[in-house]
């Protein structure tokens, strides 16, 4: 009998293939203690271990396809560099010292230590970022402990067509899968911002994430069909199910062919009303993707990375060298910068102590305003990159004007200084405020006064709005971006800019969702921006759009009581795809 089961739907696409379980167990890490003359002696396995990751990750580095998008080589990158950072590199060395221990037992502290901080940061992207930490610090446990067992066996033509099952993927795991044809991934863990959401989205992978227990209700073998679109996975599906998704599958197949010829094609309405499609970034090497869709520029580069799981700071010089490498990638397109959006759940030894609940608490620009001497570094790196390109700077959390206007002495000084120093600078910066609280749509107009152009991040302004983390299992069908509450702020957020005169961008996720683009473009929404794999969808359905059209049936919809309302019109709005 067919089993239906439900997690999230991270990379659309349909999958129709055998199960391969993936066997992961949890490494059993015991303490035990060492005598004066055994410290060095764990030191010195420790080392070895350390450079034995090394190699095993640069043989995967060797592995990887030529062809395979920079974006997704830089995963692997990543990796290398955190076996070198201090944290992962010097700490254990201390804690076997100090602690007298083994070395296996010194590696367990220091990851569930960096796992820690990770797991308390509020913003979802970043705190899945704890994933890099424990598949770093596993592959130095392995070696330690003699086992080889981390990874498939890659080598095997069995994989080809198969539905990988698992706990977890890496991103190595991921790439080296894809390489050997699998059809899709299921894994119990992971939200939309893990790796395996990541990089499943850049491969075209479909890939259903967070169903619970997959690995004991999916037997071996077992027929899988994998809906990326929908969340859903049919176990043991009869032949009359799997003739509708092969249907389904041919057709979605010829829809993406067709996507491309909309590469480097205007993103206007039938209606002729240009629409501007930006990209989400986070790594220089994102750009190739970026670029190969053909997107105006990036409308949200995150600069968090730079700042995490370190001892201090990174230095201006370290901030405007990053900078400058993506405007100058960029080619004149216009890069948005988003200022630091840390906070108090974050804890490094450069970062103010935690709070009862972070996010409540000193995040984003009230944290940079608190801590200046490192918001003035950042703000000075980013007026020297945009000597090379066109910059713009975007502050995260903002809820009131006060806010704004201590931003912009702060970059006022710094303009000062560095013109006093002779560095080149462009002569006008751009200065944007994210619509992410209530509270900054409420008083939009008022921002908008202040501020060259506004950006609603959807992620965060929905779980504020309704009071539900979306990562939440317990509370996240609350998390709805149709509630008619978000979309009373959203459309006061882009009517402010209207009447302010100044663009209004979105860079949620709900940009990137091609089931709200045209109530959103009916709202008056002219700007998107999303992750590159999800851009030419998005311009699809603007070519086919008479904006004129949904304004009119749109209009309603701040009138209406209940999402179920709501939802009546989005379906009937893309009735026409």
């Amino acid at each position: 009998m067919t089993a239906a089961l439900h997690g999230l739907g991270v990379s659309r696409g349909l999958a129709i293939g055998r199960a391969y379980v993936l066997a992961r167990d949890e490494l059993a890490v015991t303490e035990y203690k060492v005598n004066a003359a055994g410290v060095e002696t764990e030191i010195d396995r420790f080392k070895v271990s350390l450079e034995a990751a090394r190699d095993h990750l640069r043989q995967i580095q060797y592995q990887i396809p030529t062809n395979t998008p920079a974006d997704i080589r830089a995963f692997i990158d990543t990796h290398l560099l955190m076996l070198d950072d201090p944290a992962l590199a010097q700490v254990p060395i201390d804690i076997i010292r100090i602690r007298r221990c083994n070395a296996e037992w010194a590696v367990k502290l220091q990851r569930d230590a960096l796992v820690n901080v990770f797991e308390q940061i509020e913003d979802p992207y970043l705190r899945g970022r704890s994933d890099d930490v424990s598949y770093v610090v596993n592959q130095i446990l392995r070696m330690l402990m003699r086992e080889r067992g981390d990874a498939p066996d890659l080598s095997t033509d069995g994989l080809k067509g198969a539905i990988v099952v698992a706990d977890d993927l890496s991103p190595a795991d991921t790439v080296m899968l894809q390489h050997q044809g699998v059809s899709g991934f299921v894994t119990e863990f992971g939200g939309t911002t893990s790796h395996t959401a990541i990089l499943a989205k850049s491969l075209g992978i479909p890939a259903v994430v967070g169903i619970h227990g997959a690995r004991r209700l999916i037997a071996k073998d077992e027929m899988l069909v994998v809906d990326g679109r929908y969340g859903v996975v049919l176990a043991a599906p009869d032949e009359t199910i799997i003739k509708f998704y092969q249907q389904r599958r041919h057709s979605e197949a010829a829809h993406a062919q067709s996507l491309d010829t909309l590469r480097g094609q205007p993103s206007i309405s039938r209606d002729k009303k240009k629409v501007e499609l930006f990209a989400n970034a986070e790594l220089a090497e994102e750009i190739l993707s970026i670029r190969r869709v053909g997107a105006e520029g990036i409308g949200l580069y995150r600069t968090e990375l730079l700042f995490l799981n370190r001892e201090k700071p990174p230095s201006e010089e370290e901030q405007f060298v990053a900078y400058r490498e993506v405007v100058e990638a960029l080619n004149g397109l216009p890069v948005t910068i988003r200022t630091l959006d840390v906070g108090a759940d974050k804890s490094t030894p450069w970062n103010p102590a935690g709070t009862l609940n972070p996010a409540l608490g000193l995040r984003g620009i009230r944290w940079c305003l608190r801590e200046p001497d490192v918001f003035r570094a950042q703000l000075r790196a980013i007026l020297r990159a945009s000597h090379y390109g066109q910059v713009r700077m975007m502050l995260p959390m903002v809820c009131a004007v006060s806010e704004v206007k201590q931003t912009r002495l702060l970059i006022d000084e710094a303009r000062a200084e560095l013109e006093r120093e002779g560095h080149p600078l462009s002569p006008h910066v751009p200065l944007g405020g994210m619509i992410e609280v209530p509270a900054a749509a409420l008083i939009a107009e008022q921002l908008a006064a202040h501020l060259d152009f506004l950006s609603i991040g959807t992620n965060d302004l929905i779980q504020y709005t309704v009071a539900a983390d979306r990562m939440d299992d317990a509370v996240n069908y609350l998390y709805d971006p149709l509630h008619p509450a978000v979309l009373r702020l959203i459309s006061m957020a882009i009517h402010a800019g209207q009447r302010a005169g100044i663009p209004v961008a979105m860079c949620g996720e709900m940009a990137g969702d091609s089931r709200f683009t045209r109530l959103l473009l009916g709202m008056g929404l002219r700007e998107f921006s999303m992750h590159p794999a999800l851009l030419l969808e998005i311009k699809r359905l603007i070519t086919i759009s008479d904006i004129d059209d949904l304004i009119s049936r749109v209009k309603p919809v701040l009138t209406f009581a209940n999402t179920s309302a709501v939802l009546k019109l989005v379906e009937d709005l893309n009735r026409e795809n």
